[in-house]
């Protein structure tokens, strides 16, 4: 026999015949084909949802802060303020609030409440942030904060993306096993009884 005709001469295999030559795999269940369409569907939404969802949250975020910033930054100044008394201690913080009192730019007297550095003697002149009515208030956001802000929204929004496509993987797959174990107990109860009979005497 040449090695032409052995049966383990090297060479093309013979194509196979039925479904697996267009290799489609006969074994594979309509749940199993469908659980594999609906991990290659999530592929694209991860690769094109997430960077989408992560730069709107994130810019969304930050125009939103940024308006705060202009808003807060015209609405509020510093004025400096002359402690009339202190209060109280504020918890285990290192300040303490104080009773302040400044003179607007148009000679009115405002006083209001404030937080001070501790040991702050009465008298002393301190920076305080108040608004055009005279409310004491704290500094503005700043542009540092707002893209902070719209850098945190993004992230927060990619994850929230990223999890909500393995929850659906989960939950899908999760569908699908049960009724897998479903199919698979309904088939045993019909073969069941004829493996039984072949051992009965």
């Amino acid at each position: 026999m040449s090695a032409r005709d052995s049966p383990h001469a090297s060479g093309p295999f013979p194509p196979r015949r039925g479904h697996a030559a267009k290799g489609v795999d006969p074994l594979r269940r309509p749940s199993d084909r469908f659980e594999s369409w609906f991990r290659g569907f999530l592929v694209p939404v991860l690769l094109l949802g997430l960077p989408a969802a992560a730069f709107g949250a994130g810019l969304t975020a930050y125009e939103s802060s940024m308006r705060t910033v202009r808003v807060q930054s015209a609405e509020r100044h510093q004025v400096d303020a002359r402690v009339t008394s202190v209060t109280e201690q504020v918890g285990g913080t290192a300040e303490q609030q104080a009773r302040v009192r400044w003179t607007d730019g148009d000679a009115t007297v405002r006083t209001g409440a404030a937080l001070v550095e501790p040991d702050t003697p009465e008298g002393a002149t301190v920076w305080v942030w108040a608004t055009d009515d005279g409310t004491v208030t704290g500094p503005p956001v700043t542009e540092n904060q707002a893209v902070t802000t719209g850098w945190f929204s993004g992230g927060a929004a990619a994850i929230g993306v990223a999890a909500g496509a393995f929850a659906a993987r989960a939950g899908v797959r999760h569908a699908l096993d049960r009724r897998r174990y479903a199919q698979w107990d309904a088939e045993w109860n019909q073969v069941e009884p004829l493996w039984a009979g072949r051992f009965r005497r």
